[in-house]
């Protein structure tokens, strides 16, 4: 890999690159821009060149600042590697964005900012297809967490870890350890492929591992290329394992235009993509990943042995958005069609073309691939996305309907070992729990996995074990999810206040008073306290908890303030919708009581809460709000002791009479007191 400064030189790594063209300052580029020319060092003039034989037509000519920066960059290095040696506690502009793409944001913690001065730390995202820890890596995300974090881990929804509170000071050594010790933060976040989902079970069912294993496949397929994340990090030192020949196959096939020929980064050029991309794989009836949240979703279609028969494929999910701006949207993907199992890697590929080559990069708002799918429709999408796949799309497999799966308790692996889902409240590993969990993966030398819903599993854990590691977890608060109130569950949220700066309102630190609040109203108006619903919560419209899929999502929009959305099913495939606006903390029980109480009251029967609001339509939900009391007392029952004689002579009598013997006895009673009193 050549820098700007050889370039510069006289160096030439490019030709033949259509990806990249350099130009001396006279000459004219051979090829049609995207955008306009940024000149580097050395006065060299560098243009994104898209190489498909049908290049984009819909592409505004503008594009963002972050656009430039990263054509600027030198594939990610430039002036990251530079900024990163300062003795500044914070990275400029153009770094701040770089910085994304190798796993880290710059944050300032707002409640310990000084007069006219930011706390800036960082925050470190890993990437963990299928949630995988291996022992380890968590042992040393534990030690790092406490010398160079804030003390905790955090679970992410996308199965990660996040550590928060680094310096920029300890960057390199934060990022180094975690390189050399099985793990990497790569392409965590920035403009790339995010971590692939797929269910954390460790079963060892062909249809499960087999879902996992193409999860790290898609990983390695669309992980950057150019080097630059170890430059910077290990001074070099590429410290990763071998790739599966077939992914190394697919990577450098460029049968159908989809690769920039001869470029350090072969399928993302020097643009790489307008905005994140997220894939999620899965298993027909699990969806344990909301797999329709997705830009791409994934199911393995198996045969009656567990082999793998080829893969139904959605497009276009996504759940970003913008307060007040209605040209934005939380989207499902929707149905692109049936794949042979050897061509998924081929297709996804495919995919990930037409967004680089199609999506929007003048507004960032409007980049995600969904509203390219929007835009196009289906039909459309998919011709395109043939076109670069070079072959047809198949119909959709039918497939079983999807259920969530937490995951949680005690679960054979299927090889003799067990394995034990724990909850984690909002994902946030901390004090003694913290501690704890270590020394029982330490000891037992236990592997981890990090579920979409923010909680961990621990493997191989022989059956001899199981008494003493749920006693010793149990004591610091891990109880069996038996224990755990069932709101918790299945309740999400992110961290927002006081390190997100795009956060205006509490998410992760108001959440428990949120639900607690919650189950107390589920008291007053009579529910039982095993039912539930699912709650998601955010502290900005971005829905990184994914709130648009709840049945009850509340969302941001001011100090102490949320919109509130419902009408998601509990199994994820259903978006809700945005009820009301602008609900202040404490006006939000006079808003759910009376939506509580008309659920329990008017439900058809075992209709969870998302299906009810879906069926009633939100005019009647907000209706019954307006005129709603207070929940109705239940006539007092009361009962009195006969003797058996006096009962069957009572009975007789009612039966004569052709009504039950708790009425004869209520107008007995009534005639005769009345008759006294007279």
């Amino acid at each position: 890999m050549h820098s700007l400064q050889d370039m510069a030189l006289g160096a030439s790594p490019f030709v033949g690159f259509d990806g990249l063209r350099v130009n001396t300052p006279g000459q004219l580029g051979t090829h049609i821009a995207v955008g306009s020319c940024s000149t580097l060092p050395g006065g060299f003039c560098v243009r994104a060149v898209a190489t498909p034989v049908k290049p984009p037509t819909t592409l505004p000519p503008k594009r963002s600042k972050v656009e430039i920066i990263k054509q600027n960059s030198d594939f990610l290095r430039f002036p990251l590697k530079q900024e990163l040696q300062t003795e500044a506690p914070n990275l400029n502009e153009e770094s701040v964005q770089l910085i994304k793409f190798h796993g880290s944001y710059q944050q300032d913690n707002r409640e310990l900012r000084g007069p006219g001065k930011k706390a800036y730390q960082f925050m470190l995202r890993t990437k963990n297809p299928s949630g995988i820890v291996p022992n380890r890596l968590y042992l040393v995300m534990d030690e790092l967490a406490d010398k160079y974090g804030i003390g905790t881990l955090r679970l992410t929804t996308r199965q990660t870890f996040q550590l928060h509170g680094v310096l920029k000071v300890d960057l390199k050594t934060v990022m180094s350890s975690i390189i050399r010790n099985l793990g990497s933060t790569l392409g965590a976040c920035g403009d790339v492929n995010r971590n692939v989902l797929a269910p954390a079970a460790p079963y060892k069912t062909k249809e499960y591992m087999n879902a996992q294993e193409l999860a790290s496949k898609l990983a390695s397929l669309l992980a950057p290329q150019a080097g630059a994340y170890y430059d910077i990090w290990v001074d070099g030192e590429k410290v990763t394992q071998d790739e599966p020949e077939d992914v190394t196959i697919a990577r450098n096939d460029n049968s159908h235009g989809t690769n920039f020929e001869n470029s350090p980064e072969p399928i993302y050029g020097v643009q790489f993509l307008p905005r994140k991309f997220k894939i999620a794989v899965t298993v027909p009836g699990d969806n344990s990943v909301d797999v329709l949240t997705n830009d791409i979703g994934i199911v393995v279609i198996s045969d009656e042995q567990g082999e793998v028969e080829g893969y139904n494929l959605y497009v276009g999910g996504g759940m970003g958005r913008t307060h007040r701006n209605e040209a934005t949207f939380p989207r499902l993907a929707d149905q692109l069609g049936y794949v042979s199992k050897d061509d998924i890697l081929y297709v996804v590929k495919a995919i990930v073309a037409t967004q680089r080559d199609y999506g929007r990069r003048d507004d960032r708002r409007m980049s995600r691939m969904k509203y390219v799918v929007e835009e196009w429709g289906i039909e459309k999408f998919r011709t395109v996305v043939e076109q670069y796949f070079g072959k047809k799309i198949e119909s959709f497999k039918e497939i079983v309907p999807f259920e969530f799966q937490s995951y949680l308790g005690w679960h054979k692996q299927g090889d003799g070992l067990l394995f034990y889902g724990l909850h984690v409240e909002n994902g946030r590993i901390k004090g003694e729990a913290k501690k704890a969990l270590r020394e029982v993966i330490e000891e037992y030398n236990l592997n981890v996995r990090i579920t979409p819903n923010q909680n961990m599993i621990l493997c191989d854990i022989r059956p001899s074990w199981r008494p003493k590691i749920a006693k010793r977890l149990a004591a610091v608060g891990m109880v069996s999810p038996r224990f755990v109130d069932p709101l918790n569950v299945t309740a999400m949220a992110c961290p927002a206040l006081p390190l997100c700066p795009l956060a205006i309102a509490e998410a992760e630190r108001g959440a428990p008073d949120i639900l607690k609040s919650i189950r107390k109203l589920f008291d007053k108006v009579g529910l039982n306290s095993t039912e539930s619903l699912v709650v998601r919560i955010t502290g900005c419209p971005n829905g990184c908890a994914r709130p648009y899929m709840a049945e009850l999502g509340l969302v941001g929009d001011g100090p102490n303030s949320y919109q509130i959305w419902l009408g998601g099913a509990p199994n994820q495939t259903r978006l809700a919708e945005s009820f009301m606006e602008r609900v202040k903390l404490d006006k939000l029980e006079s808003v759910l009581e009376p939506l509580l109480y008309m659920w329990r009251t008017e439900r058809r029967e075992d209709e969870s809460f998302g299906d009810f609001s879906f069926r009633q339509g939100f005019g009647a939900l907000k209706s019954y709000i307006e005129n709603y009391t207070g929940p109705r007392k239940s006539p007092r029952k009361v009962g009195i002791h006969l003797e058996s004689h006096v009962h069957d002579i009572l009975s007789k009598a009612a039966e004569s009479q052709g009504i039950n013997p708790t009425k004869l006895a209520t107008k007995v009673f009534t005639e005769f007191l009345g008759h006294e009193e007279s």
